[in-house]
């Protein structure tokens, strides 16, 4: 079978039921499956979906179809299984479409089948202080794909993780950020180096401590992942603080929906300003996707500019707010740990926050590295690896 034509992407779909039967009706198709389902398939889904070289691009995969160019009332003319099991249409006006059951099957939006996919789709694994940590061994990060699908797959689905034996050179955080990507450069530089300094431009580089928070919240897209990389750490303090900002999320809308509800419909302003840049970004803290579910947490109080909501709003803003920050205090979604020379931390940034306790730098020199890779270069790693 010329899969190619047989559908349009990249990917390959296992063949779950053959077709074992089709109805053409007035306006879609009817194919029975040899596990007995049945579904609908409209006319113009079809068509719309035509894998063959004149509707898709065999180089790129892409569509070059545009549904507009096709008869609104367009009909099948003739419909069948083939050969090879596949869906073969013939429409009125000549054209020819063939569709590999795997694909269709994969793509079916009869109720049970799009519930069958929805029940697939990864889920957030929440967590809280007793999280086991997923740690993992730097070189076999660098040499295996099957271990580092496996880290790729915690940090989606934990949003926390630990890599060892991390050569402690300035630099060498780089080679295993790009296994997953390129780097997301900001106004703090490709790789940015967390150490305390005189002339700070963002509270990172200072001694003191830091709030539970995500970082460059003033950006329209946060950062999706965020490496710490620890070069040094003889100083005393500075232990790493972590909280699952979707647990908290959650704990907030069991325990207090109408504080959650206003965090998730009430603007913030964040800024981030130096002498050479001003950054700001107006958001909700906790933004939904389009299921209602947490997609992510926007917070840093110390880059956080004056509410600015109704007059009916402000007392119900900083009700929630004062709430959730209190929420991230409490011991029972923190995680807290030391992280020593050659160890680093990865994770979902717009997920999960982070903090800093102070540090004496009289004590020690304190080193660490960072960078950011975006969530969307995880996710295709991710599904690239699983081919």
């Amino acid at each position: 079978m010329n899969t190619a034509a047989a559908f349009a992407d990249f990917r390959t779909y296992p063949l779950i039921s053959a077709l074992t039967g089709v109805q053409t009706l007035a306006d879609r198709v009817l194919v029975r499956w040899a596990d007995d389902r049945v579904s609908p398939f409209h006319h113009q889904w079809l068509r719309d979906n035509c894998p063959c070289p004149q509707c898709v691009y065999t180089v790129t995969r892409e569509q070059v179809l545009e549904i507009v160019d096709v008869a609104q009332d367009l009909m099948a003319d003739n419909v069948s299984i083939d050969n090879d099991g596949c869906l073969a249409v013939v429409w009125q006006d000549g054209h020819c479409s063939r569709f590999d059951p795997g694909w269709l099957r994969a793509h079916a939006y009869d109720d049970e089948s799009r519930a069958e996919r929805q029940q697939r789709k990864p889920v957030a694994r929440l967590w809280h202080s007793d999280l086991q940590l997923p740690v993992f061994e730097y070189q076999a990060l660098m040499n295996d794909s099957d271990a580092l699908l496996q880290w790729l797959l915690a940090v989606r689905d934990v949003g926390l993780t630990q890599v060892r034996g991390v050569p402690t050179e300035p630099g060498s955080l780089k080679l295993i950020a790009q296994r997953i990507s390129f780097i997301r450069e900001s106004n703090f530089g490709v790789l940015f180096n967390v150490q305390s300094k005189a002339d700070a431009d963002s509270n990172a580089y200072t001694a003191f401590n830091l709030p539970l928070h995500s970082d460059l919240p003033t950006r329209e897209l946060q950062p999706g992942l965020q490496f710490l990389h620890c070069l040094v750490n003889d100083a005393e303090g500075g232990e790493s603080i972590f909280v699952d900002g979707f647990a908290i999320a959650d704990a907030l809308r069991r325990e207090d929906p109408e504080s959650f509800k206003n965090l998730c419909e009430i603007p913030v302003e964040f800024r981030n300003k130096d002498r050479h840049s001003d950054y700001r970004c107006l958001a909700p803290i906790i933004a939904l996707n389009a299921l209602g579910q947490v997609s992510e947490i926007r917070m840093a109080n110390f880059l956080r500019g004056p509410f600015d909501a109704s007059v009916e709003q402000m007392p119900r803003l900083y009700k929630a707010y004062r709430r959730f920050i209190a929420m991230t205090r409490e011991p029972r979604f923190r995680l807290i740990q030391r992280l020593n020379p050659g160890e680093l931390w990865c994770f979902d940034n717009r997920r999960t926050l982070h903090a800093r306790n102070a540090f004496d730098p009289a004590t020690g020199a304190r080193h660490f590295q960072g960078c950011y890779v975006d969530r969307d270069e995880l996710l295709s790693r991710i599904l690239v690896l699983q081919r």
